[in-house]
C-alpha cells in the first residue's frame, strides 16, 4: 500500500510544489503512519466498474429529411489557375457563382422548350435548356397562360465564349466595376449550365429590368416558380450573399424538392448548401 502512496506523493509534488516533500517523507518513514492509514482509503479510486472520466454520449441531432442531400449534388471542385473549377458540371444542383466556376462545359442534353421566345422561331443557342429544366419550363408557362399570365422566354443557355463577349461589351459600356455586378465572367454564369432562363413579358416590353417584378407576370413567377422546380436566383435582399444585383427576371432550375425548401425558407442557393447535410 505504501507503494501506492509513493506514486501519489510524487504526483502531489509535481502539482503542488516543494512544500509537500517533507510531510510525505515523514509519512513514508512511519512517523505519521496512523494518519496515512486513515487517508489511504481515499487515495485509491473507487472500484465501481466505470471510468470516472467517461462523458455520456450525446444523442445525434436529427436532421429533417428535406435537409438531407446526397453527396453527388455538392460541387466537386479542383483548383485550376487560382479558380475553383467544378468537376461535376452536369449536377442539377451545381452551385455556379463568383466562387465556383465552370470550364468550357456544354450540357449534352440541351433542347428547345416549346414556349414563346422574344426572338420568335430563330434557332439561337439561348433558345435552349437542359431537357428536365425545359420540360418543367413548358409546364410553368402553360399553367401561367391558363391563369391569364403570359410569359416570354428571353435567354437560356449561353456558351463560355458568348458570356465572354457579353462581359467585354458590358465593361466597354459601363466600366469594369459596374459590369461585374451585372454580368458574370465566363465560366461563372448559370446560363452556361443550361439550367437558367431569363423571363419577361409583353406587358414589360420584353425587358429584363427591375420593373418586371411589379408586373402581373413577375409577381406570379415569384409566387409560383418553385412549384415547377425554379427559384428566383438573385433576390433583392440577398445581394451580399449572391454577389449579384437583384434580377427579378432570372430563374434557375434546381428541381422541385430543393426549390420548395429554398422558397419556404427564403434562402438563396448558397444558403441552401450551408444548411443541408451531406449524406
Amino acid at each position: 500500500m505504501k507503494k501506492i502512496i509513493f506514486v501519489t506523493a510524487a504526483s502531489l509534488v509535481m502539482l503542488s510544489g516543494c512544500s509537500q516533500v517533507q510531510e510525505w517523507s515523514e509519512d513514508l518513514f512511519g512517523q505519521k503512519q496512523q494518519e496515512s492509514q486513515e487517508k489511504e482509503p481515499n487515495v485509491q479510486a473507487p472500484d465501481n466498474g466505470q471510468d470516472e472520466q467517461a462523458v455520456p454520449e450525446q444523442p445525434e441531432e436529427t436532421v429533417p429529411e428535406e435537409l438531407q442531400l446526397e453527396s453527388r449534388y455538392f460541387n466537386d471542385v479542383k483548383e485550376v489557375d487560382g479558380k475553383q473549377v467544378i468537376q461535376n458540371p452536369a449536377n442539377l444542383l451545381a452551385l455556379v457563382n463568383k466562387e465556383y466556376a465552370l470550364d468550357e462545359y456544354k450540357p449534352a442534353d440541351l433542347v428547345r422548350p416549346n414556349v414563346p421566345f422574344v426572338f420568335g422561331n430563330q434557332e439561337l443557342e439561348k433558345a435552349h435548356l437542359r431537357k428536365e429544366a425545359a420540360e418543367q419550363l413548358e409546364k410553368m408557362f402553360a399553367d401561367a397562360k391558363a391563369k391569364g399570365v403570359f410569359l416570354t422566354a428571353i435567354s437560356g443557355y449561353r456558351s463560355y465564349e458568348y458570356q465572354k463577349m457579353l462581359l467585354e461589351r458590358e465593361i466597354a459600356q459601363f466600366g469594369e466595376e459596374k459590369a461585374v455586378m451585372a454580368v458574370a465572367p465566363p465560366g461563372q454564369s448559370e446560363h452556361q449550365s443550361g439550367l437558367a432562363m431569363d423571363i419577361s413579358s409583353e406587358s414589360n416590353q420584353f425587358q429584363v429590368n427591375i420593373e418586371f417584378a411589379e408586373t402581373k407576370e413577375g409577381k406570379w413567377l415569384a409566387e409560383n416558380a418553385y412549384k415547377y422546380g425554379f427559384i428566383l436566383r438573385y433576390p433583392e435582399d440577398k445581394v451580399s450573399v449572391t454577389q449579384y444585383q437583384y434580377e427579378p427576371w432570372h430563374y434557375r432550375y434546381v428541381g422541385m424538392d430543393a426549390a420548395k425548401v429554398i422558397h419556404e425558407n427564403d434562402w438563396t442557393l448558397e444558403e441552401y448548401f450551408k444548411n443541408v447535410k451531406k449524406i
